[in-house]
């Protein structure tokens, strides 16, 4: 089997869509398909069937694009092999990273691989959500993402998970609101109060939601921003209240406190391809994220 048609293979299954692989590689969505179809022709099994006006993968195609993820690491594998034979890591790293952790994490990751100086990092804010983190696995040799704790962990077969740290998200409230003088805040304190969250499907979001299930009643959303720092200025402005994780929190604008029998926080964790991080170069900058998260965690 050609080993380039098994990467537009795993494309497909990370992707979704052969416009999407075709975009993302640089070729004609007509190019992927004839590829993929000289791969069927290669195996002898139908590897993908009409959905609509694209494709979707067959059964035998989710098999075959699972142990291409074998194959591809043993080639990354070899890779790294060939790089371990320079005596210094080098190359050029690329991460992608959500921009409150970027916010957190970023500056110290920068410094730390000042030691590094044959090792480049391309760095990227992505404002991600859960479902699209494998796809930007095909993108990027680190992914440092972020769900709440009673999200599923994300597929340990198919990519390798590396915990940095779990950061608490508190209320932020007014520095003057009634409820900034208690050391916690009981989620039917805050009943009726209103809420700056963040997009459906982030994170934040869903620790809200469950806030809803705790209470009976559901949050009242007055506006939606994904960048902390806004709402960190809306809230100090009276606008509303906010769950802000802990670490990244400005405490001279907002007054955060913890909530009271409720487990709000968020997981910090670096997603990548299986064996890319066996490049000297991607590990080292792996071994600076975890690194930094610990002194920040302490």
């Amino acid at each position: 089997m050609d080993v380039r048609r098994l990467r537009l293979l795993r494309e497909l299954a990370d992707r979704g869509t052969v416009t999407a692989v075709a975009k993302a590689l640089s070729y004609t969505p007509s190019a992927v398909s004839q590829q993929i179809r000289a791969l069927q022709t290669e195996v002898g099994v139908q590897l993908t069937e009409p959905a609509g006006r694209g494709l979707r993968l067959t059964d035998a195609g989710w098999a075959l694009a699972a142990r291409a993820d074998e194959v591809l690491a043993a080639v990354d594998r070899a890779e790294a092999e060939l790089d371990s034979y320079r005596s210094t890591p080098r190359g050029v790293v690329r991460v992608a990273i959500f921009p409150s952790g970027a916010f957190l994490l970023l500056p110290g990751l920068l410094r730390r691989m000042g030691e590094h100086p044959k090792v480049r990092l391309e760095c990227r804010d992505v404002d991600m959500t859960p479902p699209e983190v494998p796809g930007l696995t095909a993108d990027f040799d680190l992914v440092v993402t972020h769900r709440d704790d009673q999200a599923p962990p994300f597929d340990g077969e198919r990519m390798a998970i590396t915990p940095l740290l779990r950061e608490p998200l508190d209320v932020a409230l007014p520095v003057g609101h009634p409820l900034a003088g208690k050391e916690r805040v009981e989620p039917s304190e805050l009943v009726g109060e209103p809420w700056l969250s963040v997009d459906l499907g982030f994170p934040v979001d869903d620790v809200l939601r469950s806030l809803a299930v705790r209470t009976g009643v559901r949050p009242k959303v007055v506006q939606r921003i994904n960048d902390f720092r806004v709402t960190e200025v809306l809230v100090a402005d009276g606008h509303g209240v906010a769950l802000l994780p802990r670490y990244s929190a400005n405490l001279s604008t907002v007054a955060l406190r913890p909530l009271s029998g409720v487990r709000a926080g968020r997981n910090i964790e670096v997603v990548s391809r299986r064996g890319a991080t066996e490049r000297p170069a991607v590990q080292v900058a792996l071994d600076a994220l975890i690194a930094e998260a610990s002194s920040i965690a302490e």
